[in-house]
């Protein structure tokens, strides 16, 4: 372990990656670790991720049924799209990419291991979402608490048991406003050597300066609507998020610094934000997890689906936008609340429907008994619903029962069991049905690193020039996902590059105490 009276490293942002990369360092020897959240508390948009994990190939996948999953590696490239596979990408910025993606996917297996065996997590119920081959998104069992909440209170737990050591603060309503460097005139070579931050608590505008490695863990700018969102992704404004408002500057401090920032423009709709129906202006979404697709949900439109429901998040947000916007009274009122709560413009929804059946409802019990509690699905007879509704789940039974092929290219059903059993479909029987529209979601773009995790002072594809002192995890970087990220990938890489980056940061200090 490193010399007590070592430097602490120095994490910005309590998200899981924040916290993944605290608990690496702690466990690799670091003296100390201050974790620094501008929020009141931590978890960030971690502790809402209600689909999974991604990991492969993992022990509580289904070996017999689908055999061993190698295809994870090959998914998340063929995610990647033109970012990766178009003619114009040069050869050194497709094997960075690869490079970055196979960090990610090959070290899934211990990723999954770490939170079970390690932390206790129950990770034990596995379903396939969008855009993915093989079920391979780990998540508890039914009346267990969703997989982002549950690792990171238990990451949380596990941290403040060194907090009596005082090997562990977490600081919150603390933030961060500017790196503090150390520049070498004869090689041109820029070392962070700590931050300057600001109690939230302090009125004035002093500040205080901590010294130590640093890695930046503050995630996307999904958030950020009037700032880097709008600079970015102009064409996104109106469209609801599921992200709180924030300033995205974290951004902008690593790039004072003197990082590169790549796929700024790549940002990912989600097909489905819950619109609730008792305030359907308001702009800000809860996330109608894709495992309830991947369990078995379809979407509707005016009662047909339009879209095989588990190809990828971008495709299945084209279809549905290629729909004709949500009625026009209910478009006005959602605009003119847009501008009554500092949205700036016309808010942009549509009108699909989510329907859950009975199979899907028990195998998604926990999310959707949330969700019935929220008022954000409502449970409805069969013989309720219009008749084009009707029509399709008859026709859709005849698809999960193998009688002809989805037109819409849906082969895989989760735990669909409405009709199956090649009677009519029963007027009684009782579906869960809910108003859902695409939402700005998640940034692929950020900081460039390498596969250490490091933050990086040159382009990708370029011979690599780590900025010494400083490492980056999370939805903060960028060079990964390309044009979409896959479901269950975000705790995911949260977990790979924080773990790396607390390692590195924890070694630095070593080497400095050698």
């Amino acid at each position: 372990m490193a010399s007590p009276s070592s430097p602490p490293v120095i994490v910005v942002g309590a998200g899981l990656a924040g916290l993944s990369a605290a608990y690496s360092a702690l466990q690799a020897g670091a003296a100390s670790v201050r974790l620094l959240e501008r929020a009141a508390k931590p978890g960030g948009n971690s502790i809402k991720a209600s689909s999974g994990i991604n990991g492969a190939p993992t022990r509580f996948q289904n070996v017999a049924e689908y055999g061993v999953d190698e295809s994870f590696w090959d998914d998340t490239v063929r995610s990647a799209g033109s970012r990766l596979h178009a003619v114009s990408v040069a050869e050194p910025i497709k094997s960075q990419r690869q490079g970055l993606i196979s960090v990610l996917t090959n070290r899934s297996t211990s990723a999954i291991d770490f939170l079970v065996d390690d932390l206790g997590v129950d990770l034990s119920v596995v379903a396939q979402l969008g855009g993915h081959s093989k079920p391979r998104t780990h998540r508890g069992g039914a009346g267990k608490t969703p997989p982002g909440a549950s690792i990171v209170t238990t990451l949380l737990a596990k941290l403040n048991e060194y907090g009596g050591d005082d090997r562990f603060e977490l600081m919150t309503k603390t933030e961060v406003t500017k790196l503090l460097l150390l520049s070498s005139s004869s090689t041109e070579e820029v070392v962070v050597t700590g931050v300057e931050y600001r109690p939230q608590t302090d009125t004035t505008t002093n500040t205080q300066t901590l010294h130590g490695p640093v890695i930046f863990t503050t995630g996307g700018f999904a958030g950020d609507t009037h700032g880097l969102l709008a600079q970015y992704r102009p064409d996104l404004a109106g469209l609801p998020s599921t992200n709180d408002p924030r300033p995205g500057t974290a951004h902008t401090l690593l790039a004072a610094a003197g990082a590169r920032l790549v796929d700024m423009e790549s940002v990912q709709v989600h097909p489905t934000g819950f619109v609730d129906p008792a305030n359907p202006p308001l702009a800000l979404k809860f996330l109608a997890a894709e495992m309830l697709r991947g369990e078995g949900g379809i979407l509707l439109y005016r009662g047909r689906r339009v879209v095989n429901e588990l190809d990828t998040r971008e495709r299945v947000s084209e279809a549905i936008m290629g729909l004709p916007l949500a009625t026009a009274s209910a478009a006005s009122a959602a605009s003119a609340a847009a501008r009554e709560g500092g949205g700036g413009g016309e808010l942009r929804q549509w009108d699909v429907q989510l329907l859950l059946d009975p199979g899907t409802t028990e195998a998604a019990a926990g999310h959707v008994g949330f969700y019935l509690w929220k008022g954000l699905l409502q449970k409805k007879k069969v013989r309720e619903l219009d008749e084009a509704t009707r029509e399709t789940l008859r026709e859709y039974a005849s698809v999960v029962r193998g009688e002809k092929k989805d037109g819409l290219g849906r082969v895989a059903f989760g735990h669909w069991k409405l009709g199956v059993d090649g009677a009519d479909i029963d007027d009684e029987a009782e579906v869960c049905v809910g108003w859902v529209t695409p939402v700005v979601h998640f940034t692929m773009g950020g900081a460039v690193i390498n596969e250490q995790a490091q933050i990086l002072a040159s382009e990708l594809g370029e011979e690599q020039r780590p900025i010494q002192g400083l490492w980056g995890a999370g939805e903060v970087t960028g060079g990964i996902h390309g044009d979409n990220r896959l479901g269950g990938s975000s705790l995911l890489e949260c977990v790979v590059f924080g773990r790396i980056a607390g390692e590195q940061a924890a070694r630095a200090t070593l080497k400095a105490d050698a």
